[in-house]
């Protein structure tokens, strides 16, 4: 349609178009203007709601006459297009504008303002817009909005202020729209839209709402991958607090949002014109602190000058007040940006002159605390740290003088180092905080505080801390939202913070055994120790004893209240991730954590584990390389990394990456665990033969790769020695007092012997795994064996209690219960019913999980076998061949060629079907004689030739 004239407007280019409307850009060749002509798309000009809906649009904002309105001149046709002639706007919409960042406040309250008051124009005419989103506000080149797009908007009887809670509904008249279609975008509803509810001008001011939330946090307060996902949490579910996300956020602009937001209408603004009265009011008093900052300018600059007049006549102790003033002002002026929110610091050893070792590394674990709670400082890893001494030639545990610690600032890359320091004045205390510039050595920021008495050292090392990171550059509404008390965020009490950060170093150092009495230690000491609870749970969760770690997590989740806002996140992760095991509220409680400390690394390692629970390992391989970015790279990360290549059968990328954590001599239990992994992938045997070595004598990986030496010989029928290395793995497991871990091995020894098709021996690792502990994975690989051998009595009723025990956890709702319920359903011949049952598990049934993966697969296959369907059960079968980096040395990885061939069969190939069958056979061409399942295959197999 370019150069085209329609009636007396010539189109010059296209701005847009969308499922409603195209719009281009025209001159007014009568009055020599640029106008706006809107179009029906041409499959729509002949619909007579679409039309009827276009003219309406036009007829609405016509007749609001209002600034930040887009003024409609004209509404025509030609040649049986119809289109709309608006005033043509310079700018762009309100929504590019955002992009996924905050706006500046006094931008958000000069458009909240306009829109605002655009609104109340619109709902005293009887209109109400029901489509208020960042897409239909347009910002002017000069910074003024207007409202677009009246398409979905409402009719109601005008004249004044409306009476809402007398409205009457309109008819379908009077809708702008078709009954039962949608009304507004889903991201932007209010409840009442969601529920087909009657419309009225609170709709738009919830709508209203959401925009503001997202001009002042860059998101939306209602996400989800599905439409029916963000409808239930606009009906039930309360945003993130907005401050959460932006620190610097105005409490009472917060107020104004979450007032908007109220799902009952009642108690939501009930008219535009309250709102504008309170963003205005929010404008006004930034403006008279602002006017009252630059005011006092001149005061100090005045100040600056009289200095330069003679001193003579000025008394000594004028001058040093009047120098210290002065000098004061041009410090801060000069340091207010010290740093950056892309540096990161070196935190230092504090020295410690008094004598009393309770403060050597206590402090710098307490001033630790304190600055990690701000999403603006980043500090380097103690694990980069270790690293990077070992590279100096200095031992891992160095203390960190202020010499070295600037030495090793320089060689990380970091802008700075923090040192501190502690020394008695009588009986009390000064402690001393120094940030220097690693590069000059020019010191940054400095404060000194006194304790009175030992007791109120934490609370000064707290108030040091805080005014720290002022002059380092950090806002002051980022501190007050983030600064919990040191004492609180960790213990009042110097001796429990004391054997806390040895056991922190522990943990760091994987020494999980010996971290264990020193996290247990710090909780004797102070039993509202919420952070020392945590360590434990790490702890045993690191060494494979998930009830204790629950039991340990569950109390500081309990005691979260008193901790800062990052201890929090760190809190509510393990709680979500370790004891509900509710994995989606794992997983949005770290996307959160993840916004609000985003250079923190944690979230992305949990996401990365939460991910290969579920099966989705592309997602798993990006948070692992976005921990390996941001954090230490150390053992634990690298085989996160090694894992997530490995699931998805990129074995190359894997060994590279495994090669460089080596390179850089980077060790760690997990990390040994995965490159045994990788080694029985690559047919690597004496790979895998070292990592078995390495791990002799060392409690806490002896056991799991015994375990894993099970499963290889298992993997090729040489059940005699699966059975050997699975004792010892039970006896390493006990020697280091790992009960659930024992029961474990057990367990997984019970599951094995089932698959093979030996019933006692099954029944009897079963009880003995059941007798050491009762742990939710135990208790599932005893079920599954007992279910595999047709004891269904027993196995229903473990797997009643694993429903009843665990409600909330995504792994035993999706992928236990139903492979559990279909085996159950198989021992009665339902076959379709198993099938059915398994159709939960789909969406996670790839899933890295205890005993390994795809078991519902495995299941599903037979079901499929049992049914007679050939087709289908040769699809699932040809998964663990298909997905050989998820299945990795699993027996059924072995036996799913068995299954194949015997899917064949009934599809009547028997070319494949023998194929199958040699493949199997030459893979269990060692195999002890005496298998069931290998006497059972050899008959099969016979029967071909």
């Amino acid at each position: 349609m370019i150069g085209q004239t329609i009636s007396h407007y010539r189109i010059l280019e296209k701005l847009g178009g969308g499922g409603m409307g195209v719009v281009y850009k025209a001159e007014d060749t009568r009055l020599r203007r640029s106008v706006s002509l809107k179009f029906l798309p041409g499959e729509m000009s002949h619909d007579p709601t679409a039309l009827e809906r276009f003219r309406r649009e036009a007829q609405a904002a016509s007749a609001l006459n209002h600034p930040n309105i887009c003024t409609i001149y004209d509404i025509g046709e030609q040649d049986g297009r119809q289109f709309i002639v608006m005033e043509f706007l310079d700018g762009q919409t309100l929504k590019h504008l955002i992009s996924g960042k905050p706006l500046r406040l006094e931008q958000v309250l000069e458009l909240g303002i306009e829109i605002a008051d655009a609104l109340d124009a619109a709902h005293n005419k009887g209109i109400i817009h029901r489509d208020i989103k960042p897409a239909n506000i347009f910002v002017t080149e000069r910074g003024h909005v207007k409202i677009l797009d009246f398409g979905l908007a409402k009719l109601v009887p005008a004249g004044g202020a409306l009476n809402l809670s007398a409205m009457p509904t309109a008819s379908e008249s009077e809708q702008l729209t078709r009954l039962g279609s949608a009304i507004g975008t889903i991201t932007y509803m209010s409840p009442e839209q969601v529920r087909g509810e009657e419309s009225d001008a609170r709709t738009d001011l919830f709508s209203f709402g959401v925009v503001l939330y997202e001009m002042v946090t860059g998101v939306l307060p209602f996400r989800g991958e599905t439409s029916g996902v963000i409808a239930e949490a606009i009906l039930n579910r309360r945003p993130v607090a907005a401050v959460r996300l932006n620190p610097d956020l105005s409490p009472k602009l917060e107020e104004v949002i979450n007032k908007a937001l109220e799902k009952d209408r009642k108690l939501r603004y009930q008219n535009a014109a309250d709102m504008r009265t309170d963003v205005q009011r929010l404008k006004r008093d930034s403006d008279t602190g602002r006017s009252a900052v630059v005011a006092s300018e001149p005061g100090l600059r005045s100040a600056k000058k009289s200095t330069r007049f003679p001193w003579a006549a000025v008394t000594g102790a004028t001058i040093v007040i009047v120098g210290l003033s002065v000098g004061g002002w041009l410090f801060f002026s000069r340091k207010a940006h010290a740093l950056t929110d892309k540096d990161t610091i070196v935190l230092a050893d504090f020295t410690n002159t008094t004598g009393d070792t309770v403060f050597d590394g206590t402090l710098r674990q307490g001033l630790a605390v304190q600055l990690e709670q701000s999403p603006f400082l980043s500090l380097v890893s103690d694990e980069r740290i270790q690293q990077t001494l070992r590279l100096m030639g200095q031992p891992p545990d160095a203390v960190l003088t202020p010499e070295v610690a600037r030495d090793l600032c320089q060689r990380v890359g970091s802008k700075a180092y923090i040192g501190g320091s502690i020394t008695n004045l009588g009986q009390d205390y000064v402690i001393g905080l120094q940030a220097v510039n690693c590069a000059t050595g020019d010191s940054l920021a400095q404060d000194q505080m006194q304790a009175i008495g030992k007791e109120k050292v934490l609370d000064a090392l707290g108030r040091g801390a805080t005014k720290l990171r002022e002059k380092l550059g950090e806002s002051l509404g980022s501190i007050q939202k983030f600064d919990a008390p040191v004492e609180q965020a960790t213990t009042p009490l110097l001796e429990a913070l004391q054997a806390y950060n040895m056991g922190y170093k522990a943990l760091t150092n994987g020494e999980f055994a010996a971290a264990v009495p020193l996290a247990q230690r710090a909780i004797r000491l102070d039993q509202n120790f919420a952070m020392a609870y945590a360590l434990l749970g790490d702890d045993y969760s690191n060494l494979g004893e998930s009830i204790l770690a629950a039991e340990n997590y569950v109390k500081a989740y309990e005691l979260r209240d008193r901790v800062s806002e990052r201890e929090r996140f760190y809190i509510e992760a393990d709680y979500y991730q370790d004891v509900t095991s509710d994995l989606e509220k794992a997983r949005q409680i770290n996307q959160l954590w993840a916004q609000t400390y985003p250079r923190d690394y944690l979230p992305s390692v949990n996401l990365c584990s939460i991910y290969g629970n579920v099966g989705q390992y592309d997602k798993a391989l990006v948070e692992a390389r976005e921990s390996l970015r941001l954090g230490p790279a150390n053992g634990y990360i690298y085989a996160s990394l090694v894992t997530a290549y490995m699931n998805l059968n990129r074995l190359q990328e894997a060994q590279a990456t495994a090669d460089e954590a080596l390179a850089k001599n980077i060790d760690s239990a997990l990390l040994h665990i995965t490159l045994y992994q990788l080694a029985f992938l690559k047919n690597d045997a004496a790979g895998m033969a070292q990592q078995v070595a390495w791990s002799a004598g060392k409690p806490g990986v002896e056991d799991v790769l015994l375990a894993s030496e099970a499963n290889t010989v298992a993997f090729s029928g040489r059940l005699a020695k699966a059975r050997e290395f699975s004792r010892r793995a039970v006896s390493a497991a006990k020697r280091a007092e790992e009960k659930e871990v024992a029961a474990s091995n057990e367990a997984g020894t019970a599951m094995m012997e089932a698959l093979f098709g030996n019933a006692a021996q099954a029944r009897e690792r079963a009880a003995a795994g059941l007798a050491l502990s009762t742990g939710r994975d135990v208790q599932y690989g005893a079920a599954l064996a007992l279910a595999l051998v047709g004891d269904a009595t027993r196995a229903q009723a473990l797997t009643d209690d694993l429903a009843k025990r665990f409600p909330e956890d995504t792994i035993v709702r999706f992928i236990y219960l139903p492979t559990l319920h279909a085996q159950l359903a198989l021992n009665h011949n339902n076959t379709s019913k198993a099938i059915e049952t398994l159709q939960a598990a789909i969406p996670y049934e790839l899933g890295s999980v205890s005993y390994g993966a795809l078991y519902p697969v495995f299941v599903r296959g037979e079901a499929f076998l049992a049914a007679h369907h050939g087709s289908e059960a040769a699809v699932e079968f040809q998964k663990f061949l298909d997905y050989r980096g998820i299945v990795v040395n699993q027996p059924i990885g072995a036996l799913a060629h068995l299954g194949l061939a015997r899917a064949y069969v009934l599809q009547g190939d028997t070319a494949k079907a023998r194929a199958a069958y040699q493949d199997f056979l030459t893979l269990w061409k060692d195999a002890d004689p005496d298998i069931p399942i290998l006497l059972a295959a050899k008959s099969e197999y016979a029967k071909l030739q």
